[in-house]
């Protein structure tokens, strides 16, 4: 019997992720494109040189040790989870069917000329209704990053907006682009942002454009663009075109049968919950599981359905984790609900739309710590599960592949890095509080200056999902349950901390292979390069330039509720 992943997978857990730990399972690694186990390559830490690290997308990443045999109960999303949408041909679709809602709400048709462009968004930014900036900031509202549509403003000009480069998140305000979702929709309003704000049709204001008689605040583009991709994907075509071209945006994995069977005969029980409708969930399952044979090569194919304990659609989380709604019954050859609340048990092979947290859990029959959730919302899925639930939570994140391949590709700039600061310190090491002269480091902090910026230029447009030059990003820091309690902290002067708030330890930025001792040394954050973004013309090239814009600390920030 399967009692844990290790039995499940054939792998052994690790901070450093999934890693093959007897020889007789080196056979599971072979779908990594190694044919043997001298062709693996060994892992660089000396402490587990008897290891061997799988390929980046198929690791798993821990902030703790977890005992997979104490999970009882496995529960699953289905968006970006079980159904891997194909990036960016599912955001572009996204993207495009905004524009078009927009252009029937009124706005001009010249911004159906914008093409969506993967290399900009990041997820865990704040867009400021109020003046119309895109935000990257860090755990404690510190703005890291500032862009009005696609220019990167410099230090002045974020001080003459934000005192001290400091946000609160206030709800009223600040609209937190978290999920994989809002990629499309983020570009969306950095192109429209643009577009306003240097059209020679609009004089730009603080916070707005007016042409004439007509005035339009930030803070109205930005709903309009909410409610257009509300629109798109509850009343839209998004799910429409999604099913009519399945194999365009959708992978598929042949593996994914066997994995859930596999979870079952483990004595585990296996749920699906999902924010979806039960006809598109239904769509998307029956192709994820439209394979000639079941969770075996030898036994006959299966209804999506006999490989879950349990379904709920139309979960509507976060809202599941909270109050919730009706619990009622699907009829599956429908769609539709059927009448009444849903009250007695719940039976394996029936649907079940709404419900809440408390009543799912109670029908179960399961505690909290019994239920592992796996999801990609940070707060949807994650936050709210773990801290109103008490489930344990798994947290999918795509980036993570490409984040440790720059981490591969690029290790000769980290380890410039490093070099570069093991320089640092010996210009400081023979020196004591009797000093008079500092050293020249104006050199070094010049040559680091670019490195870092090569850096940044590796992830992206807006730099690492987790990091920011020495600083742990929003993202990263959203995964402590303790960031949804309002409380009062002191910034620590330089963050040494390692990525092990997001999803395990991922060596993001610079701050993974520096040790800064103070201020007066180097501060990478009043160094930080960033850059000016010119998409026009929208359907041709585009030009980069590069200027410092120095960032600052504060204290004692209260940390609000993150919004979804």
């Amino acid at each position: 019997m399967l009692k844990n992943w290790r039995l499940l997978t054939g792998l052994s857990t690790s901070q450093r992720g999934y890693c093959a730990l007897y020889p007789d399972t080196l056979k599971m690694t072979q779908i990594d494109g190694f044919k043997d186990k001298e062709c693996l390559p060994q892992a660089q830490d000396p402490m587990v040189s008897k290891k061997y690290y799988r390929r980046a997308e198929h690791r798993i990443f821990v902030n703790r040790s977890l005992h997979l045999e104490n999970v009882k109960f496995y529960g699953f999303d289905m968006d970006y989870t079980l159904a891997e949408y194909k990036s960016p041909q599912y955001e572009t679709l996204g993207f495009n069917l905004t524009k078009e809602r927009l252009v029937h709400k009124g706005y001009p048709e010249e911004i159906l000329e914008f093409e969506y462009d993967p290399s900009f968004p990041v997820r865990g930014l704040w867009f400021d209704t109020l003046y119309g900036n895109l935000l990257k900031v860090d755990a404690y509202g510190n703005i890291l990053v500032c862009v009005h549509g696609f220019e990167f403003l410099k230090h002045s000009q974020v001080y003459e907006l934000y005192p001290n480069k400091f946000l609160t998140l206030d709800e009223s305000r600040v609209y937190v682009l978290n999920t994989l979702f809002n990629l499309p929709e983020t570009y969306l309003i950095a192109c429209l942002i643009d577009f306003f704000t240097n059209s020679p049709q609009y004089t730009r204001v603080k916070n707005g454009v007016r042409c004439g008689d007509l005035a339009m605040s930030f803070n109205s583009i930005f709903q309009d663009v909410r409610s257009a991709v509300d629109y798109v994907h509850i009343h839209g075509d998004l799910k429409k075109k999604t099913i009519e071209n399945l194999d365009l945006y959708l992978k598929k994995d042949e593996r994914l049968p066997m994995f859930l069977a596999r979870i079952r005969e483990s004595g585990a029980k296996v749920f699906i919950l999902t924010n979806s409708d039960y006809n598109f969930t239904d769509k998307i399952m029956n192709y994820l599981f439209d394979f000639p044979h079941g969770a075996k090569a030898g036994e006959p194919h299966r209804n999506w359905r006999t490989y879950f304990d349990w379904i709920v659609v139309d979960a509507k989380k976060p809202l599941f984790f909270g109050e919730g709604t009706t619990l009622r019954q699907v009829d599956t050859r429908t769609g539709a609900l059927k009448m009444g609340h849903h009250v007695g048990p719940l039976h394996e092979g029936l649907v079940y739309s709404g419900g809440s947290c408390d009543v799912f859990t109670e029908l179960i029959s399961a505690k909290g710590k019994d239920v592992l959730y796996v999801g990609d919302h940070i707060f949807g899925d994650i936050l709210k599960s773990k801290k109103i639930g008490g489930w344990r939570t798994f947290l999918i994140v795509p980036e993570l592949v490409q984040e440790l391949h720059v981490w591969t590709d690029k290790c000769q700039l980290f380890a410039q890095l490093q070099n570069l600061d093991i320089q640092l310190g010996d210009m400081y090491k023979d020196l004591d509080s009797s000093t008079k002269e500092k050293p020249d480091i104006s050199k070094l902090r010049a040559s680091i200056r670019d490195v870092t910026h090569k850096m940044d230029l590796a992830y992206g447009m807006l730099g690492s999902l987790f990091r920011s030059g020495s600083r742990q990003t929003f993202f990263s820091s959203q995964s402590t349950v303790a960031h949804e309690q309002r409380f009062t902290v002191d910034t620590p002067t330089i963050d040494r901390s390692r990525l092990v708030n997001a999803v395990g330890r991922v060596p993001a930025n610079i701050a993974e292979v520096t040790s800064l001792e103070s201020d007066s040394a180097l501060d990478l954050n009043n160094d930080l390069k960033c850059r000016t973004y010119d998409p026009r013309p929208r359907v041709g090239s585009r030009t980069l330039t590069t200027r410092t814009v120095p960032t600052t600390r504060t204290s004692n920030m209260p940390t609000s509720k993150p919004t979804a």
